[in-house]
C-alpha cells in the first residue's frame, strides 16, 4: 500500500513515558517501513508543558517527586518502573545524575524555533539531544546558557536561536491536541494513542489510518 501517514507526537522533555514512546514509536516506524516500504511517514512533534507553574530556575528534583508521590519507598518504586520500562526499549537513562526539575517553556520553544528554521534532521537531532540532556547526563535545560550550548552542537548559530529563550517562566503555548495526556500520538488525526504503548500497538494504529485514508480515496 503507498500513501502517506502523518503522526502528531505529542510530549514534554521531563515525562520518561514521552522519551520511552518515542522508541516504541521509531520501532513501530521501522516496522512500517519493512511492511508498506512505499508509505511516506511525516512525524511532527509539539511541545506540552506539563508543569507550566514551575519557577523559571526550576525545583531540586529529589524534592520535586518526594512531594508529589508522598515517601521515598514510592518514589524508588517509580523509578525502577520507568527504569524497567526503559531497559525494555534499550534506552540508558540514569535519574540519579538528575538534579533539578527544570521549567520546560524555553526548550520548547528551541524545538519550535528549529523546527521552523532546520531541516527534519535537525530538528531529530535537537529533540534526541534534549531528551538524553535531561534523562542520561543530568543536565539542566530550563538554563537558558546549557541551551544554547545544546543548539550549537546540533549546528545553529546561537544568534539564531537566542532571542527565543525568553528565561522568565512564561508559560510555552503549544498546539492542543494531548488534552488526554502524555505521551499522545495521533495518526492522520484519525487515530489516537495515549501513552508510551508497545511498538506493535502503534503499528496497528498506523496501518488502520492508512486503511482508512485508502478507503477514503476510493471511487464511489
Amino acid at each position: 500500500m503507498s500513501g502517506r501517514l502523518r503522526i502528531d507526537v505529542f510530549f514534554d522533555f521531563i515525562c520518561p513515558w514521552c522519551l520511552i514512546g518515542k522508541r516504541q514509536l521509531e520501532r513501530a516506524q521501522d516496522l512500517l517501513r519493512i511492511q508498506q516500504p512505499d508509505v511516506e511517514i511525516t512525524t511532527v512533534w509539539h511541545g506540552v508543558q506539563l508543569l507550566p507553574h514551575l519557577p523559571v530556575q526550576g525545583e531540586p528534583f529529589a524534592d520535586f517527586y518526594l512531594n508529589r508521590l508522598g515517601s521515598a519507598e514510592a518514589v524508588t518504586m517509580r523509578q525502577a518502573q520507568v527504569q524497567q520500562a526503559a531497559a525494555a526499549v534499550e534506552l540508558p537513562i540514569d535519574l540519579s545524575r538528575i538534579v533539578t526539575m527544570p521549567n520546560t517553556a524555553d526548550a520548547h520553544r528551541l524545538l519550535a524555533r528549529v523546527s521552523v528554521q532546520g531541516n527534519a534532521a535537525q530538528r531529530d537531532a535537537l529533540l534526541e539531544r534534549l531528551f538524553a540532556a535531561y534523562f542520561q547526563n543530568g543536565e539542566d535545560i530550563g538554563c537558558r546558557e546549557t541551551l544554547i550550548a545544546i543548539a550549537r552542537s546540533c549546528g545553529f548559530d546561537a544568534d539564531a536561536v537566542a532571542d527565543c529563550l525568553q528565561g522568565d517562566a512564561s508559560p510555552f503555548v503549544g498546539t492542543c491536541g494531548a488534552a488526554n495526556g502524555v505521551p499522545s500520538f495521533q495518526f492522520d488525526r484519525r487515530l489516537t494513542v495515549v501513552g508510551a504503548q508497545p511498538a506493535q500497538a502503534l503499528l496497528d494504529a498506523m496501518c488502520e489510518a492508512l486503511l482508512e485514508s485508502a478507503r477514503e480515496r476510493q471511487p464511489t
